[in-house]
């Protein structure tokens, strides 16, 4: 590892993540300025000897600990000002980091991402409304009718306010994700992303998508399909999910007084 500081961190959670490693990260070089660690879950399909021959610091976890307690440790064992957690399936601009960083330079207890695209170049709603159950329901039945509301895009030259992020990229500075946790280790896996941005606006910060910085996510969900494991895990988060914060079991008026936030689809000037 460079011994030199960084300016950026980009943190990587793997789990058998081989394929994804080598279709979204081979190719990349990465500067000085930048230090990519992957935190592998102690993966069967070496994601973690894949992503050192790329160039990351790899740290082998002897068990599955989940997606929020790798991303800690993963924090932990970083050492930029600049903090990105980034998935396996994610290919990230890495100029795009000078354009998140400008942001979070005047807005230091925001949390940012950029705006994601699809494969075929369409946006892909990384930004999140409000997370009613209501409006979980409904993104599985018939999500189109939530753009604008609960999916939420950012064209260019645009900066749109929401209420959370999807873990796919997080990003924040080592302060303020330092005063955050940054993740909670109660979630698994699922949820802790809109735990986060829930935690974030309640300590005033703001969740803001990014239009002028786009990267490509291959976005699989496993529980898109029947995959029993998978739907375990998202319920049980579910659960202590909405057992924490039982406001968003009800109304968005009642989501509103617990996050005390207006509509998150207004831009910011």
């Amino acid at each position: 590892m460079n011994q030199n500081k960084p300016t950026w961190s980009l943190i990587t959670v793997a789990f058998n993540s081989r394929e994804q490693l080598l279709r979204h990260w081979s190719g990349l070089t990465f500067p000085e300025e930048v230090e990519w660690i992957v935190v592998d879950n102690n993966s069967a399909d070496d994601s973690a000897g894949v992503a050192a021959e790329m160039g990351a610091h790899v740290i082998r976890l002897e068990t599955n600990r989940g997606f929020g307690a790798a991303n800690n440790v993963g924090f932990e064992a970083s050492r930029a000002e600049y903090v990105a957690f980034v998935n396996p399936d994610v290919t990230p601009n890495l100029a795009d980091l000078a354009v998140l960083r400008h942001h979070l330079e005047d807005s230091p207890d925001d949390l940012v991402s950029p705006q994601l695209l699809n494969l075929d170049g369409s946006l892909q709603p990384n930004g999140r409304g409000q997370p009613l159950l209501l409006h979980k329901i409904m993104h599985r039945i018939a999500p189109d009718r939530l753009d604008g509301t609960y999916r939420i895009f950012a064209g260019a030259g645009e900066k749109r306010e929401v209420d959370w992020l999807i873990g796919a990229v997080v990003a924040g500075t080592r302060t303020h994700l330092r005063s955050l946790g940054p993740w909670d280790e109660h979630f698994f896996v699922y949820y802790e992303d809109k735990d986060l941005g829930i935690r974030n606006a309640l300590a005033r910060g703001r969740s803001v998508l990014i239009g002028d910085a786009r990267w490509v996510h291959g976005w699989a969900r496993e529980t898109s399909g029947i995959n029993l494991r998978a739907w375990k895990l998202e319920l049980s988060s579910m659960a202590k999910f909405y057992w924490r914060y039982p406001e968003l079991l009800l109304s968005s008026n009642s989501a509103r007084r617990l996050l005390k936030k207006t509509k998150p689809s207004e831009g910011i000037a």
